[in-house]
């Protein structure tokens, strides 16, 4: 896949860019991604569900010299789903780029958690990916090329809140099999698991965190360097590698950072 890095701050200008759908890019990764790409010279179909965040940051992505169109869209409906594949096609001809980065996050204890809720938790963060992952497929399986990233996080890899950490166990899973099923298509899929990153979803934990263009640049990288999974920022490889090795003094550290939760919540 043809896209470069550029000094930041500079759109390449190219006509027959790639063409790329980032999810969720109304705000925080998901509109750090789509300002990553289009200056790199892809050409962004920026889709989330609030209209006027979502044109706003086409906006400052068009007075840059980029390519941007802002397309609104609720990913866990199938039906909006397909249109905004469409019209993407309809626009550009084709889609080479996906990054299913659209999800909420979630604290609330799962016994006060309402069923509602809880579909609409999976549906959002879990099976939207999925219905953007085949309503894109086709495309690229017929023109044998494209680029599928899927931003998790680092709770898909260390088990913190239940619901939260399901879907995105779930969107871990999802990512590494389609691999395997799509190897030898030259459509290559990669996962992204990033750790507290500074967006509206984390504004009211109080610590050090990284800025969302961290993870943007990093998916800009992996869709001409392809990787089975990165973890950013690496600092929290040691986290992972906790959980995954030392289990009981993971289950002792989330005790002591969460003693309260069970009853304050």
């Amino acid at each position: 896949m043809s896209i470069t890095a550029e000094a930041p701050g500079k759109i390449e200008r190219k006509s027959a860019g790639p063409v790329a759908i980032v999810t969720g890019a109304s705000s925080g990764i998901g509109a750090a991604t789509a300002r990553e790409l289009a200056r790199r010279g892809a050409r962004v179909v920026l889709a989330a569900r609030r209209t006027a965040e979502l044109e706003t940051v086409a906006g400052s992505i068009r007075d840059q010299g980029g390519d941007a169109i802002a397309i609104p869209v609720d990913i866990s409906n199938a039906a909006q789903v397909q249109r905004l594949v469409e019209r993407t096609q309809d626009a550009f001809g084709k889609v080479d780029v996906l990054v299913n980065n659209a999800g909420i996050g979630w604290t609330k204890l799962l016994v006060r958690s309402s069923a509602e809720e809880i579909i609409d938790l999976v549906n959002i963060n879990l099976t939207g990916a999925i219905l953007m992952t085949r309503a894109v497929l086709p495309g690229m399986l017929e023109r044998n090329h494209g680029a599928i990233i899927n931003v998790s996080s680092v709770c898909g890899r260390v088990a913190v809140e239940p619901l939260y950490s399901a879907t995105k166990y779930g969107i871990r899973g999802f990512s590494l099999s389609l691999r395997r099923q799509l190897d030898g298509s030259n459509i290559s899929v990669s996962l992204v698991s990033p750790g507290n990153i500074r967006t509206e979803m984390t504004k009211d934990i109080n610590e050090p965190m990284a800025e969302p263009e961290i993870v943007a640049r990093t998916i800009g990288n992996l869709i001409s360097q392809p990787r089975r999974e990165v973890i950013v920022p690496r600092k929290h490889y040691a986290t992972v590698l906790l959980e995954q090795e030392l289990p009981g003094l993971a289950d002792f550290a989330y005790r002591m950072r969460h003693r309260n939760g069970l009853r304050a919540k």
